[in-house]
Protein backbone atom coordinates (compact mmCIF):
# COMPACT_ATOMS: atom_id res chain seq x y z
CA UNK A 1 0.00 0.00 0.00
CA UNK A 2 1.63 3.30 -1.00
CA UNK A 3 -0.29 5.34 1.95
CA UNK A 4 0.77 2.80 4.65
CA UNK A 5 3.03 4.39 7.54
CA UNK A 6 4.28 0.63 8.31
CA UNK A 7 4.84 -0.17 4.38
CA UNK A 8 6.83 3.55 4.02
CA UNK A 9 8.77 2.32 7.43
CA UNK A 10 9.86 -1.07 4.89
CA UNK A 11 10.50 0.45 2.19
CA UNK A 12 13.07 2.94 4.08
CA UNK A 13 10.85 5.83 2.52
CA UNK A 14 10.38 6.60 7.19
CA UNK A 15 13.11 6.37 9.63
CA UNK A 16 12.22 3.74 12.71
CA UNK A 17 14.40 2.42 15.18
CA UNK A 18 14.94 -1.27 14.38
CA UNK A 19 15.39 -4.00 16.92
CA UNK A 20 15.03 -6.76 14.59
CA UNK A 21 14.39 -7.70 10.67
CA UNK A 22 14.70 -10.46 8.09
CA UNK A 23 13.50 -11.28 4.94
CA UNK A 24 9.69 -11.50 5.96
CA UNK A 25 9.54 -9.52 9.28
CA UNK A 26 10.34 -6.00 10.78
CA UNK A 27 10.92 -4.96 14.15
CA UNK A 28 10.95 -1.61 15.70
CA UNK A 29 10.73 0.45 18.51
CA UNK A 30 7.24 2.46 19.20
CA UNK A 31 7.61 5.98 18.92
CA UNK A 32 4.59 6.33 21.55
CA UNK A 33 5.95 3.29 23.60
CA UNK A 34 3.38 2.96 26.82
CA UNK A 35 6.14 1.05 28.38
CA UNK A 36 10.09 0.92 28.81
CA UNK A 37 10.04 -1.71 26.42
CA UNK A 38 7.52 -1.00 23.34
CA UNK A 39 8.23 -3.17 19.94
CA UNK A 40 5.88 -3.61 16.98
CA UNK A 41 6.66 -6.72 14.86
CA UNK A 42 5.10 -6.10 11.63
CA UNK A 43 5.37 -8.14 8.11
CA UNK A 44 7.13 -6.76 5.34
CA UNK A 45 4.22 -7.80 3.24
CA UNK A 46 0.85 -5.46 3.50
CA UNK A 47 -1.65 -7.64 5.84
CA UNK A 48 -4.59 -4.67 6.42
CA UNK A 49 -5.36 -6.78 10.13
CA UNK A 50 -5.83 -9.92 11.68
CA UNK A 51 -9.00 -10.47 10.34
CA UNK A 52 -7.95 -10.21 7.21
CA UNK A 53 -5.04 -13.67 7.55
CA UNK A 54 -6.31 -16.58 6.28
CA UNK A 55 -4.08 -20.42 6.30
CA UNK A 56 -1.94 -18.52 3.79
CA UNK A 57 -0.63 -16.50 6.50
CA UNK A 58 -0.51 -19.56 8.58
CA UNK A 59 3.89 -19.29 8.89
CA UNK A 60 3.80 -15.53 9.09
CA UNK A 61 1.78 -15.70 12.11
CA UNK A 62 3.43 -18.56 14.16
CA UNK A 63 6.91 -16.43 13.11
CA UNK A 64 5.34 -13.40 14.54
CA UNK A 65 4.10 -15.03 17.57
CA UNK A 66 7.60 -17.08 18.08
CA UNK A 67 9.71 -14.06 17.18
CA UNK A 68 7.89 -12.31 20.34
CA UNK A 69 9.29 -13.57 23.50
CA UNK A 70 12.97 -14.35 21.94
CA UNK A 71 13.13 -10.38 21.33
CA UNK A 72 11.71 -9.67 24.31
CA UNK A 73 14.42 -11.53 27.04
CA UNK A 74 16.98 -9.88 24.27
CA UNK A 75 15.55 -6.74 25.38
CA UNK A 76 15.38 -7.42 29.35
CA UNK A 77 11.98 -8.30 29.84
CA UNK A 78 12.72 -11.58 31.95
CA UNK A 79 9.63 -11.23 34.23
CA UNK A 80 7.38 -11.27 31.86
CA UNK A 81 5.69 -9.08 29.15
CA UNK A 82 2.28 -8.20 27.33
CA UNK A 83 1.49 -8.56 23.84
CA UNK A 84 -1.23 -7.44 21.83
CA UNK A 85 -2.93 -7.34 18.28
CA UNK A 86 -5.66 -4.81 17.61
CA UNK A 87 -8.06 -5.61 15.18
CA UNK A 88 -10.14 -3.44 12.84
CA UNK A 89 -11.30 0.07 14.34
CA UNK A 90 -13.73 -1.41 17.01
CA UNK A 91 -10.72 -3.54 18.55
CA UNK A 92 -8.65 0.32 18.77
CA UNK A 93 -6.41 -0.39 15.21
CA UNK A 94 -5.14 2.65 14.19
CA UNK A 95 -2.65 1.56 11.71
CA UNK A 96 -4.52 -0.59 8.79
CA UNK A 97 -1.19 -2.92 8.93
CA UNK A 98 -0.92 -5.95 10.61
CA UNK A 99 1.09 -5.35 13.86
CA UNK A 100 1.77 -7.27 16.88
CA UNK A 101 2.77 -4.71 19.92
CA UNK A 102 5.20 -6.52 22.46
CA UNK A 103 5.57 -4.27 25.88
CA UNK A 104 7.04 -4.31 29.25
CA UNK A 105 9.10 -3.49 32.00
CA UNK A 106 8.25 -0.89 34.73
CA UNK A 107 5.51 -0.16 35.87
CA UNK A 108 3.75 2.55 33.08
CA UNK A 109 2.17 -1.01 31.55
CA UNK A 110 -1.78 -0.51 31.64
CA UNK A 111 -3.46 -2.79 33.11
CA UNK A 112 -6.37 -4.45 31.53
Amino acid sequence: MEDCIFCKIVRGELPSRKAYEDEDVLVFHDIHPIAPVHLLLIPKAHVASLADCGPAHQALLGKLLLLAPRLAREHGLTEGFRTMINTGRGGGQEIFHLHLHVFGGGERIPKI
